[in-house]
């Protein structure tokens, strides 16, 4: 019989990112976060109290609809007070959601595309948002004046399969985010290619707070 998919299976492939969060929470203690396309990426309820997931995958719906399945992968991994409120908005981020206007402090950007563009209204002034280059989400959140870099995340992998670890560093933040060539710093054109342009220093991802005035 095919086993159901789940987080434990998940981890297979794309290893844990849970010290990824726990030092984004560190960092920000942010407490309540929206995650679109999550997919089974149940990580972030190891750090945080509250998340939202969000996806377009039938797979993931039938996951998080199964609440001892939820429970027993965070079971042992999750730390104090974190995965407490683990809910699952089945959908297309770059559709209206059913979600409050600056409900969450955190917005989490993985491989899943332009998400800054299409849930920025989601973020509390004051915010954040973690994002990566792979589709050049990071790219675009450079560009906005709104945004102000304050951490670059690093990522060390290892040969067990677990994910490695994940540091965040306030360090030398104005030596990142800097274009190879600066004419591919233009918004539009990052959103027409579809993916992040090439910077004279690279991070797995980046972390962004959002102007307190929004």
């Amino acid at each position: 019989m095919k086993q159901p998919a789940t987080w434990a299976g998940y981890r297979q492939s794309i290893g844990d990112r849970s010290s990824l969060f726990a030092a984004v929470h560190a960092a920000t203690g942010a407490e309540r976060a929206l995650y679109p396309g999550s997919y089974l990426d149940l990580a972030p309820s190891t750090a945080l109290p509250s998340v939202t997931y969000l996806d377009m995958d039938r797979r993931a719906a039938k996951y998080f609809a199964d609440p001892d399945a939820v429970a027993a992968d965070l079971d042992g991994r999750a730390q104090p007070g974190a995965g407490a409120d683990v809910q699952f908005v089945a959908g297309d981020y770059t559709a209206m959601l059913p979600l409050p206007d600056a409900a969450f402090d955190l917005l989490i950007s993985l491989y899943a595309g332009p998400i800054w563009d299409h849930c920025q209204q989601y973020v509390a002034p004051g915010g954040y948002l973690l994002s990566n280059a792979s589709h050049g989400d990071a790219s675009i959140a450079a560009l906005d004046p709104r945004l102000t870099l304050t951490g670059v995340v690093q990522h060390a992998s290892d040969t067990a399969h677990t994910g490695g670890t994940y540091t965040l560093s306030t360090d030398e933040l104005d030596t990142y985010l800097v274009p190879k060539k600066p004419a591919t710093a233009d918004a539009d054109q990052i959103r027409a290619s579809g993916k992040g342009i090439a910077y004279t220093r690279e991070a797995f991802a980046y972390l962004f707070q959002l102007d307190a005035r929004g």
